[in-house]
């Protein structure tokens, strides 16, 4: 774009873009020169109403620009018609039929389905626009002609070229044996889905639908190894139209990832059932999901999914064996596509499918896409993102390196391995206090809005019930019994204790802390509080030891990741040293990070582009592999640690005084801990 001093100034809002177009430019000519997404499927006929835009009217001095609806052409036939058929609010035109005769500001109206802009807002404002894989494109084809024995295909494909550009387009089989039908049906105008992916390869056609066909959908899947999350997104104004999630049903295989690797080892055929159960859930949760956005399977042309490794492959039907063991080779780590009906996903039938790359052999797509979504490669603090689960996924780094490690924890944080453990359901503890003078609980139990303390309490337990703790108050309980001096930094239950309060009880040779009493039972055990100190103790090393490639003594923010990251207490996190010292401030609960950067992919192919070429940059390293992985894991089995300082978290809480090295409990082997760190994967 070439500007001369006589070309008029226009700034498009709110991403601020701006440039000098010649006077009788287009507005959403204008806009495209600017990168300014500015939707339209008709091609500027002035028939879909997607390239809605506003005049500002008004001197604004800061940008140096007098703009008013008398620098724009007047009302034109489409417009016209448009209002009349469709609605078109006051002030709003179609920046197809307008042309610039003036300096002007324009704004993108946020506020409809069809012009919205914005696909989410990250804790830090940042703004992500719109550039999907899939084009809808309305051509006008011309009629046959004896004369011209072109054959409708032909035509058609003309058309595309002349009116959007688009030359040579590879057509799926599929599309061929409908093209006379859909042609006539629609009166020789015709929409063209087009998807295009990575640049320089050719665009594929994968749809014709009968005259204008002005939405497109698609889906982000998150498929993880407890939950499988998925969201219905609008590919051309970016809105979620509804979002589901259902349990794996692999979880009936095994409750970990390994021992579902372990499953398939000794059963070679159960490998294929495996990949059928979860694929059958995600076709039941497309089910769901069109049913609540009104639409049917075939108006979904784009799917995006992440996973860990393990789901990774199974989902794509490929044997996850060598993943259980050294050297834990992936048998695809790069970025996925495919077609949806080539994995037995029911969508349209040109759909397509696209997985996002893997890290590593234990750090996923799911990993990958967390990424994206949080940006430590786009930062300059140095940005730790954790997300826990039976197999944390640990990411740290900014823009100059960003290093990677997985720490298989174990399923002791989500309630497994613990005596009054279960799933966050309602009924289950997830939120405990305990008062460290009277050493009594206090609790919160999912479905019940009161305090156990809190009147209206009893009442509503007696419906819900008091069933359990969860992970989130797995955290809490334990964090709380160090700070009320109920077990010491070593993780030992004080048995002198029982002596003031009924709830530190003898079990055997070892003690444990009553928190409920009645029918169930809840008590925390000191092989409770150990199962615990071994699961963080694992997380935490496998941070220290990116720390130490990293070369660095702190992090400058946390995110927490994943379903479990959400509910986890910033404060209880560091209390039990589950991650390192930071300012509670800038410690985060980000979501679903890795559904979120699904939908990112989906809603935006240049962030393909981005996790494709940042993965490749990303170092993973291996913590079976690492030296001082025993010694870190050693030190870490203390709360919060043995040899590392918390100055920022003693800021905010009284810790307990350093107590006497007492190197376990009695009856608990010392050595356990050490030894089950040290035969821990990478």
């Amino acid at each position: 774009m070439t500007a001369s001093s006589a070309d008029h100034l226009v700034l498009f809002m709110p991403s601020g873009k701006r440039g000098r177009f010649a006077e009788g430019t287009p507005l959403l000519e204008a806009a495209r020169q600017l990168g300014v997404h500015v939707e339209s499927v008709c091609g500027g006929r002035g028939i879909c109403g997607r390239c809605q835009i506003e005049v500002q009217e008004g001197k604004f001095a800061k940008h140096g620009i007098t703009s008013s609806n008398d620098h724009i052409t007047p009302f034109g036939g489409n417009e016209i018609r448009y209002a009349e058929k469709r609605d078109l609010k006051p002030g709003r035109r179609l920046s197809c039929t307008a042309r610039v005769l003036g300096d002007l500001v324009i704004d993108i109206p946020q506020d409809t389905v069809v012009n919205a802009q914005v696909v989410r807002k990250d804790s830090d404002g940042r703004v992500i626009a719109r550039n999907p894989a899939i084009q809808m494109c309305y051509v006008e084809v011309e009629e046959p002609d004896m004369h011209k024995p072109l054959g409708d295909l032909d035509r058609m494909l003309i058309a595309l070229e002349t009116d959007w550009g688009i030359g040579r387009p590879v057509i799926d089989a599929h599309i061929l044996p409908g093209i006379q039908k859909v042609l006539r049906q629609g009166e020789w105008k015709v929409t063209l889905a087009i998807h295009h992916d990575a640049d320089g390869e050719r665009p594929h056609l994968i749809a014709v639908y009968p005259g204008l066909k002005n939405e497109a959908y698609g889906i982000a899947c998150d498929i993880g190894s407890t939950t499988i999350a998925m969201h219905l997104s609008s590919l051309l104004s970016g809105r979620t139209l509804a979002s589901a999630g259902t349990s794996n049903p692999q979880i009936r295989f095994g409750e970990d990832l390994m021992s579902r690797v372990s499953y398939v080892m000794m059963n070679p055929e159960g490998r294929e059932g495996m990949t059928i159960a979860v694929r059958e859930a995600i076709n039941g949760l497309i089910d769901k999901v069109c049913a609540e956005g009104g639409i049917v399977r075939t108006d979904i042309l784009d799917s995006v999914f992440v996973g860990n490794p393990i789901m990774h492959h199974l989902f794509l039907g490929i044997d996850p064996t060598e993943l259980g063991g050294a050297p834990f080779a992936l048998a695809v780590s790069g970025a996925v596509a495919l077609k949806s009906s080539e994995i037995g996903i029911h969508l349209n039938t040109g759909a397509r499918t696209y997985m996002l790359p893997c890290i590593a052999g234990h750090v996923g797509a799911d990993a990958a896409a967390a990424t994206l979504t949080e940006g430590p490669h786009r930062q300059d603090e140095m940005m730790l993102l954790v997300d826990v689960g039976t197999n944390a996924e640990i990411v740290l780094g900014n823009r100059t390196r960003t290093v990677a490690a997985s720490s298989p924890t174990g399923p002791a944080f989500e309630g497994a391995e613990i005596s009054c453990g279960q799933r966050a359901a309602p009924g289950a503890i997830e939120r405990i206090r305990i008062d460290p003078e009277t050493l009594e609980p206090r609790y919160r139990v999912i479905g019940i809005e009161q305090w156990s303390d809190e009147p209206g309490f009893e009442e509503m337990a007696k419906s819900v019930g008091v069933t359990g703790v969860c992970g989130s108050g797995i955290i809490e309980i334990i964090a709380e019994m160090y700070l009320a001096g109920i077990i010491s930094e070593d993780g030992v239950i004080n048995g002198a204790l029982a002596a003031r309060s009924r709830r530190v009880i003898a079990t055997g040779r070892t003690w444990s802390y009553l928190l409920k009493d009645g029918e169930p039972r809840l008590t925390i055990s000191q092989t409770d509080v150990r199962a615990i100190q071994l699961a963080k103790a694992a997380l935490y090393a496998g941070i220290k030891l990116l720390m130490d490639k990293q070369g660095i003594d702190h992090v400058d923010r946390i995110g927490l990741a994943g379903a479990f990251g959400s509910f986890i207490d910033p404060k209880y996190a560091l209390v039990l040293g589950l991650v390192p010292d930071c300012d509670l401030d800038k410690v985060k609960a980000v979501g679903n990070a890795a559904g979120t950067g699904a939908r990112m992919a989906l809603l935006n192919r240049d962030h393909r582009r981005e996790i494709e070429d940042t993965v490749t940059r990303i170092e993973k390293i291996e913590t079976a592999l690492e030296p001082k992985f025993q010694e870190h894991f050693v030190y870490a089995m203390a709360l919060p640690n043995k040899v590392d300082a918390f100055p920022k978290l003693a800021e905010v809480v009284k810790l307990p005084e350093r107590s006497v090295d007492t190197d376990a409990a009695d009856g608990i082997d010392p050595g356990a801990g050490r030894r089950r760190g040290g035969r821990r994967r990478g």
